[in-house]
């Protein structure tokens, strides 16, 4: 039996849905994404650019983003994947590129299919993705350019071994745990290695361990 406050069923949106008053066009979702969105640079777009990049990378790019789901990208496969970005450049002034920093805290996971949480914080995914937009230039800075990115994959039980109670992780602390590096276009061999799926075939499925 369904409940009144069952999860909405969320469907993908095309951007051209009208936003409507008194039945009359007053603009479009795409002219509101185009206004909200924009700025790619800023730290919560960026991030949920970085969880794009890597569903895209993983296959699991269909549907609609979970906000707040236990885990950022769910893959075909079943493994359970965490996004985590960073950058040297923001969209404000510097007097100084930032530090590159991600966040590993353990987390009570929240289940969006239920509206629960775990009782106990924790690290829910198998395998971590560190996103580093490396690229140092404002004036040529462009997101969407992949190859201003610099991806990095563990296995979230080095986390859990190696950082259990950390809450940071610094690029140098991060190379300390000797994670997969790689671009976009290696993403996918390097999450399947790591996850204990083998390396992927030509189409998508895990190959020999």
């Amino acid at each position: 039996m369904h409940s009144p406050l069952d999860p909405l069923t969320v469907s993908r949106r095309s951007g051209g849905e009208p936003i409507e008053a008194d039945g009359e066009r007053v603009a479009g979702l795409a002219d509101f994404w185009s206004w909200a969105c924009s700025d790619l640079a800023s730290n919560t777009m960026r991030g949920i650019l970085a969880e794009y990049l890597v569903a895209t990378a993983l296959g699991a790019a269909t549907g609609t983003r979970t906000e707040w789901d236990a885990v950022d990208v769910r893959t075909p496969e079943g493994w359970h994947i965490e996004v985590k970005s960073t950058a040297y450049l923001q969209s404000w002034a510097q007097s100084r590129p930032s530090r590159a920093t991600f966040g590993i805290a353990p987390a009570a996971a929240w289940d969006a299919r239920t509206g629960t949480s775990s009782p106990e914080a924790l690290r829910s995914s198998d395998v971590y993705v560190f996103c580093l937009l490396h690229h140092r230039d404002k004036r040529t800075l462009n997101p969407l350019d992949l190859d201003q990115w610099t991806f990095y994959v563990l296995a979230t039980a080095v986390l859990d071994e190696r950082c259990p109670a950390q809450k940071s992780l610094s690029l140098a602390g991060l190379l300390r745990l000797a994670p997969t590096q790689t671009d976009f276009a290696g993403l996918r061999t390097a999450v399947a290695a790591c996850a204990g799926g083998g390396t992927p075939t030509l189409d998508g499925t895990p190959g020999p361990a």
